[in-house]
C-alpha cells in the first residue's frame, strides 16, 4: 500500500492545541507547507477541528488536527472545546502552541494535565518567536520549542522533534503475521443490500493487500461460493475470514481443522483490544431484563434496513438471551464518557478509528467496570464458535468457556 493509500485509521494522528490566536493555525500551516487552515487576527476564526490526512517527512503518512481556541467562551465555545477533548481521544502526538509574548497560562497548564493524564507525548512550540529576539533562543528545552510560523523559523526542528515522538508500531498486522508465504487465505465477503456499491468495505481491502504482502494468495468469494471454494482449492487454506454477519454459514462450511476467524476479531487484534473483548463477550450470558445496551460504531454511514448495528444485533441478542434488553446507540466520534447505564458496551470493529481511540474507549470501559466487547467477538459468542474463532490466539482459550 503507498502512502498516499494508507487509510486515515493507520496514519498517526498529530493535534494542534492551544487558546485562541496563539498561532495554532499559522504553525499548522508551516508545518504542513499548505493553506491547511484559515488565518486571521480575529479570535476563534478555527471553530471546528480540520483534519487532513497528507505526507510528512520524516514521519510518512499522518493526520494533521488544527483544533479550535481551549479558552473558547459561551455556549458555542463550550462545543467547540468539547469537540477539542474529543480529539485528544485519537490523537498520537499533541503540539501546544504558545504565544511566545504571552506564555504559559492555566489554559495551557491545564491542556498540559490532560496530555498527562491521557498519556499523549507532547511538545510546546511557543510560536512569534519573532517578536522576542534573543530570548527566544535561551528559552529552548527538549520539550519546548521557539518557532516562528511567520518567518518559518524552526518550522524544520519541530518536524524533526514530532518524528522522534512518533508511536513505535506494535509489530501486529491485520493478518500477514498469521500464514506464510505461498498459502491460501479464503476471505469470505457477502454482498447483500448493506454492501457498499461497487466497492469492498475497509477490513475487506486491507486483509487482501496484507495477505499480498505476506507473498500469499488471496482467495474472495461471497459464503454461497465457499464449499465449491474449499473443494476445488486442492489444498486446505491455511485460515479463511468471514464477514461476521454470515459467522453461522460459514463455520458449518469450513471443515473444523481448518482455522477460522472473523475481519472484525482480526481488526479487534490490530487494534490492541482483543485481549479484552474476548472475556467482555461472557457478559452476554449475564444480561438481564431491563439491562441495556450501548451500541458504539466508530463511523457515520447510511443506515439500512437491515443495519448490522441497529436492527441484526439487538435482534440477535434477544433471541440468544430470551430477555428484554433496551438499546442506545452512538457513532462517529461521540462515545459517553459515563458508561455507568450500562451493562454492555457493543462496539463495531473500529477500522475508522486509530488504535489510540479504539483502546481509550476500552479504557474507558474497563475504568468503570463496564464490559465491552465487539460485533465479531460478539457474533461468534452467539454462535457458540468463539473458541474457534480465537484458536490462533492459544492465550486467549484460558480466558472463557463455552
Amino acid at each position: 500500500m503507498g502512502l498516499n493509500d494508507t487509510p486515515a485509521s493507520a496514519r498517526v494522528h498529530i493535534g494542534f492545541f492551544g487558546r485562541r490566536n496563539a498561532g495554532k493555525s499559522s504553525v499548522v500551516n508551516a508545518v504542513t507547507g499548505q493553506e491547511l487552515a484559515v488565518v486571521s487576527d480575529t479570535k476563534g476564526t478555527t471553530t471546528d477541528p480540520v483534519l487532513k490526512s497528507m505526507e510528512l517527512l520524516p514521519l510518512g503518512p499522518v493526520v494533521v488536527i488544527d483544533t479550535p481556541g481551549y479558552d473558547d467562551e459561551g455556549s458555542l465555545g463550550e462545543l467547540r472545546v468539547r469537540k477539542t477533548k474529543q480529539v485528544l481521544n485519537k490523537t498520537d502526538i499533541a503540539v501546544l502552541v504558545v504565544d511566545a509574548q504571552a506564555g504559559k497560562g492555566a489554559c495551557e497548564e491545564e491542556l498540559l494535565t490532560l496530555f498527562r493524564e491521557k498519556e499523549i507525548p507532547c511538545l510546546v512550540v511557543c510560536n512569534k518567536s519573532d517578536l522576542l529576539g534573543e530570548r527566544a533562543v535561551s528559552g529552548e528545552t527538549p520539550e519546548e520549542l521557539y518557532v516562528s510560523a511567520k518567518e518559518g523559523t524552526g518550522i524544520h526542528e519541530l518536524k524533526e522533534r514530532l518524528g522522534a515522538l512518533a508511536p513505535e508500531e506494535s509489530g501486529v498486522r491485520l493478518v500477514a503475521d498469521l500464514i506464510r508465504p505461498k498459502d491460501y487465505v479464503v476471505l469470505v465477503t457477502p454482498i447483500d443490500s448493506a454492501a457498499p456499491k461497487g466497492r469492498m468495505i475497509l477490513p475487506q481491502q486491507q486483509a487482501i493487500r496484507d495477505v499480498i504482502d505476506a507473498g500469499a494468495m488471496a482467495v474472495v468469494v461471497k459464503e454461497t461460493e465457499l464449499p465449491e471454494t474449499l473443494a476445488t482449492l486442492g489444498r486446505a487454506p491455511a485460515l479463511v475470514v468471514t464477514d461476521s454477519q454470515a459467522f453461522g454459514r460459514v463455520s458449518k462450511d469450513t471443515p473444523g481443522h481448518i482455522p477460522l476467524t472473523s475481519f472484525s476479531i482480526l481488526m479487534a487484534r490490530y487494534k490492541g483490544i482483543l485481549d479484552y473483548a474476548v472475556p467482555g463477550a461472557a457478559a452476554i450470558n449475564r444480561l438481564g431484563n431491563g439491562d441495556r445496551v450501548l451500541v458504539a460504531e466508530g463511523c457515520t454511514h447510511h443506515r439500512q434496513c437491515e443495519d448490522i448495528g441497529t436492527v441484526k444485533l439487538p435482534r440477535w441478542l434477544r433471541e440468544y438471551t430470551k430477555k428484554d434488553l433496551s438499546f442506545a446507540f452512538c457513532s462517529g466520534t461521540e462515545f459517553p464518557e459515563d458508561l455507568s447505564p450500562y451493562a454492555l458496551v457493543l462496539h463495531c470493529g473500529g477500522c475508522m478509528l486509530n488504535e489510540r481511540e479504539v483502546r481509550y474507549r476500552m479504557k474507558c470501559a474497563a475504568d468503570q467496570g463496564v464490559p465491552m466487547t465487539n460485533y465479531g467477538v460478539a457474533i461468534a459468542h452467539i454462535h457458540g464458535i468463539l473458541k474457534r474463532s480465537v484458536s490462533m490466539f492459544p492465550h486467549l482459550l484460558a480466558e472463557f468457556s463455552e
